[in-house]
């Protein structure tokens, strides 16, 4: 049921609105003046007040004021007979939903009763969802104890609850999407909206709308003027993901968002103002591509204000045990499965494996697992055939591998090999590229270019 809480000097208002309230389902409670109303605020639970404005001693503004002092998040609803403007943008300022003048009707001033608890519920919901929303993107749903993820984890902490931009770089599938989120709901913005576009999914000829909206008639389909995710974002954060992919013309107009914090729709001529941070993200090499002329220099220091760079997976090998068992309780709720067991062997085979698709191409095989065996154990043979390749360590051993009817793809045995070599070089080495080359018997420039040909990210700096 309902409680409503009656604040009015006057015993005839306080009498007619209770029965009239009460009459409506609502369990309703009265208060003679502002002291003692305040102190039923402060003890009880209260879904709505409705407070006189005139009154001895405290006024119904100088209950407003102490109620969001003492951070009282109640709707209130304000009565008085001597209604001015200023009377009711102080009220509403002080946190009122709404006020009504007498004499007033009650079955109008129920429908603002109605209007304030519908409100109150919506506001309840949307506290509940981002409490959620801060719980599901909390720092510890970024899974994994290796140092390079723990890296990323200390410095996603120290710059969360700022407005600088961000600069998320990884290759695919190792989680940017999760990490901008998780700098989202752990900021200031959390309360406001976080807005993804992914640059690369959008056609180019229609991207510029996408981010900056357009005025009705500013091109052919153009029926309606349409806000854009620059707008939707204000005051909270833009995702922009696949940054890498923006077209020349449009970096210009997004470095002079970031500038000066304001733009125009497409067609449009009336200049915009918005408070927006910036999480950009990209698999790209972007410094390269500021040598290579094909994006910008002044944009890309824009963005790249805080840095962070996400390994790949291959680098958290003792984080696959982690992940795992995390996907296998997560997924198997989810699709309300049995959880299957992992043998020895097959956490061996996910060991070795190089896991070009990094943690989503994790998240992805245990998904199939759940579904294909539902309570099963998982073995070896349960995983497809490029997690069960042995060959680098037969071929370091010296065993000889037979050739089965079916065939092989040779090209990518060989390209395996490779990089599992180099990787294991890079290990010896612990990093450093002249002894890595060393090793393989190569020139440390082929062995760099090797590595960017093949996205091999180990992360050492390079001597």
């Amino acid at each position: 049921m309902l409680r409503v809480l009656v604040i009015d000097d006057e015993e005839s208002i306080r009498n007619l609105l209770s029965d009239f309230l009460e009459s409506k389902g609502m369990d309703v409670v009265s208060a003679p003046n502002g002291a003692e109303g305040l102190n039923l605020l402060k003890g009880e639970k209260f879904d709505l007040f409705l407070l006189d404005l005139m009154m001895p001693g405290m006024t119904g503004l100088d209950v407003l004021r102490q109620a969001a002092a003492e951070q009282l998040d109640i709707p209130s609803i304000m009565i008085t007979a001597f209604a001015t403007v200023q009377t009711a943008v102080e009220a509403m300022k002080l946190g009122a939903y709404d006020y009504i003048t007498k004499p007033f009707n009650l079955e109008e001033l129920y429908i603002t009763v109605k209007k304030a608890l519908d409100f109150s519920k919506l506001q309840e919901e949307n506290l509940q969802l981002r409490k959620a929303l801060r719980k599901k993107f909390s720092y510890n749903r970024i899974i994994g104890n290796s140092p390079p993820i723990q890296d990323v984890i200390k410095f996603i902490e120290k710059i969360a609850d700022t407005d600088s931009t961000v600069l998320i770089t990884g290759e695919s599938g190792t989680g940017k999407e999760l990490v901008a989120k998780t700098i989202h709901y752990n900021s200031q913005r959390a309360k406001k909206p976080f807005i993804p576009l992914n640059c690369a999914a959008i056609p180019k000829d229609i991207l510029e709308s996408e981010l900056f909206g357009h005025e009705k008639g500013a091109f052919t389909g153009a029926i309606s003027t349409r806000i854009g995710r620059f707008e939707l974002a204000n005051q909270g954060t833009l995702f922009l993901d696949e940054i890498g992919e923006l077209a020349p013309a449009l970096q210009v107009k997004l470095l002079r968002v970031l500038q000066e914090k304001e733009f125009e729709r497409v067609g449009g001529i009336k200049t915009i103002k918005v408070d927006v941070r910036i999480i950009a993200a990209t698999n790209r090499d972007l410094e390269k591509g500021v040598r290579d002329g094909v994006f910008r220099e002044d944009l890309y220091y824009r963005l790249n204000v805080l840095p962070v760079h996400l390994p790949p997976l291959r680098r958290m090998k003792e984080d696959i045990p982690l992940l795992v068992d995390h996907f296998i309780k997560d997924i198997s709720r989810r699709k309300k499965k049995e959880p299957p067991g992992l043998s020895g062997d097959v956490m061996n085979c996910l060991a070795n494996y190089r896991w070009p698709g990094n943690v989503r191409e994790l998240e992805n095989l245990v998904e199939r697992l759940i579904i294909l065996k539902d309570g099963d154990m998982v073995s070896p043979d349960d995983l497809p055939e490029r997690m069960r390749e042995k060959l680098p360590a037969e071929a370091a051993s010296g065993k000889e591998r037979r050739l089965s009817s079916g065939g092989v793809d040779l090209n990518m045995m060989l390209d395996e090999i490779e990089n599992n070599m180099i990787i294991q070089a890079l290990e010896l080495s612990k990093g450093v590229k002249s002894k890595a080359a060393s090793l393989l018997g190569l020139n440390r420039t082929t062995l760099i270019e090797k590595m960017k040909k093949k996205s091999i990210d180990f992360g050492a700096p390079q001597k």
